[in-house]
């Protein structure tokens, strides 16, 4: 999930990966650690930690983009891992992938 909108640029919320495909849904209130849920991983957002940082942008509304790939394999990757090695992992493994994209604007 990330925030292209951030003032610094596009600004990384969440990645995991490994989560076994017979998994519908997430349960809520994911612990922040690298282990995610059904054997996944989480890795580093920009925040600098695993797991999920929620929307909180400085001021106005804010696109934040979700995104679901389907691979062919584990990748079998370390929790340290950032988005330029996870992208490079699917690379051959990609089989198809989908996106939403929420709206999230902060009123003070």
């Amino acid at each position: 999930m990330d925030d292209p909108d951030a003032p610094v640029g596009t600004w990384l919320h969440w990645m995991l990966w490994d989560l076994d495909s017979q998994v519908c849904s997430l349960p809520e209130g994911v612990p922040r650690n690298p282990e995610g849920p059904a054997g996944s991983i989480q890795g580093l957002n920009d925040f600098g930690r695993p797991g999920y940082g929620g929307p909180c942008p400085p001021r106005g509304t804010h696109r934040y983009f979700i995104r679901v790939y389907a691979l062919d394999a584990p990748l079998q990757l370390g929790p340290r891992s950032d988005r330029s090695i996870l992208e490079a992992a699917m690379q051959d493994h990609l089989l198809d992938s989908a996106g939403l994209m929420g709206i999230y604007t902060r009123r003070n």
